[in-house]
């Protein structure tokens, strides 16, 4: 019988380590030649459409920001046939408008990172490559994410610069600050290297970034994981149902 074509592929984040709302079909292991994804991937229908999940942290939770293989993981989702994704990113806000438990569509990054596979292009090369970074994210599919974001009445930015950290530790109130001169609007751990990697394999990838906290420094006093998982609960929910009206749109 005839796989049918996969509409979208979706990777969890915190508080994301299923889809409630997937009518889970099988689970596929796939062996990368940069070492074993997240965990098996997840094939379901959704809305009538075919879908595909991996939980970025595997599915106990158990694998931190700077030890997750990004390289496994996109080359599992392209190998099965994915050609659009959407990630799902943890982040503190650091804008004013984005609160706890909101959604957004990031359209730019900065890294901060270190120490991670972040390319591809390193060895048997033929030549060098470069990939054009300029807009990090695929527009057409921001446009439908957000799109999708206003059929289901959700409140969700349209815009945004997310700044990626090193973790697992969260961010200083000074790192914060640094980050906003830079013009980031919110911090997370897993942007990169996995929005250009997707570039690499020239794989259509955006992000939806739920709001699990205002940044350090721009709450009131620290921040707890309470916090941050009561937050994700409350936006993971957004997320489930705009994923429902995206699958349809695209």
């Amino acid at each position: 019988m005839k796989t049918k074509p996969i509409d979208l592929a979706v990777i969890g984040g915190t508080g994301l380590a299923d889809l409630e709302n997937l009518e889970i079909t099988h689970r596929e292991v796939v062996h990368t030649p940069y070492g074993e994804p997240s965990g098996p991937i997840t094939h379901g229908m959704l809305a009538g459409h075919h879908v595909i999940f991996v939980p970025r942290h595997g599915a106990a939770f158990r694998i931190p920001p700077h030890r997750v293989n990004y390289r496994a993981n996109l080359w599992a989702l392209r190998h099965l046939g994915a050609a659009q994704i959407l990630a799902v990113n943890a982040v503190g806000g650091i804008r004013d408008d984005l609160s706890p438990g909101r959604l957004a569509v990031p359209d730019q990054i900065i890294d901060y990172t270190w120490g991670r596979c972040h390319t591809f292009f390193e060895d048997d090369l033929d030549r060098i490559v470069h990939i054009d970074f300029t807009f990090p994210y695929s527009q057409p599919l921001r446009g439908e994410i957000i799109g999708a974001g206003k059929d289901a009445d959700i409140d969700i930015a349209d815009s945004g610069t997310y700044a990626t950290s090193q973790g697992p530790r969260l961010e200083s109130a000074a790192e914060v600050d640094a980050m906003a001169t830079a013009g980031a609007d919110m911090v997370g751990m897993t942007g990169m290297p996995e929005t250009a990697l997707a570039r690499e394999l020239d794989l259509s990838y955006a992000s939806c970034a739920v709001v699990s906290n205002r940044a350090a420094g721009r709450g009131e006093g620290p921040i707890t994981m309470d916090e941050i998982l009561r937050n994700l609960d409350r936006g993971m929910k957004d997320v489930r149902l705009l994923l429902e009206h995206l699958v349809v749109r695209l």
